[in-house]
């Protein structure tokens, strides 16, 4: 059984702690086993690349890096904001922000 998360691929979010805080992106991937998120433009690393077909010249390539869901808040209207879950019309869990108590769809 998968655990629910408070953040989906697509949210845009806002680090909290570490040493990308205060920073903002999109999330690319989740990784449910790990409990990490890829963000766009957020933990940005430098990798090492051997020459392949893809990549005949090899390099050093900047790609982002996993980052704990713990430390990521959800911004809805431009705010970071906690979630909730609360049941809607028909029964089904919808996510809402804590600060506005709106539903984030």
């Amino acid at each position: 059984m998968q655990k629910k998360l408070h953040i989906k691929v697509g949210d845009t979010v806002q680090v909290m702690s570490g040493e990308s805080k205060g920073q903002s992106g999109k999330v690319i991937a989740i990784d449910r086993k790990k409990d990490r998120a890829l963000v766009e433009g957020v933990n940005v690393i430098k990798k090492h690349v051997k020459p392949s077909a893809a990549n005949p010249q090899g390099g050093i390539v900047e790609q982002e890096a996993g980052i704990h869901i713990s430390n990521l808040l959800l911004v809805v209207d431009g705010q970071p904001t906690r979630i909730g879950r609360r049941a809607d019309a028909n029964g089904k869990l919808v996510r809402y922000s804590k600060k506005t108590g709106e539903e984030i769809k």
